[in-house]
């Protein structure tokens, strides 16, 4: 299996916490958990090859 980008692992379980946050409806760790994992997957791949 090809391995993936670290910026997309960090971004697809930031969302996975944040689906888990909307399910307990705390809707204010969800959008901090989206934020944080967005500015996360930019700095990673600013950091060039794919932050892998």
């Amino acid at each position: 299996m090809e391995e993936l980008p670290n910026y997309y692992t960090a971004l697809f379980n930031g969302v996975t916490d944040a689906i888990a946050a909307l399910d307990r409806q705390d809707y204010g760790l969800a959008r901090e958990l989206l934020v944080r994992s967005q500015q996360e997957a930019e700095d990673l791949y600013i950091q060039g090859d794919g932050g892998r």
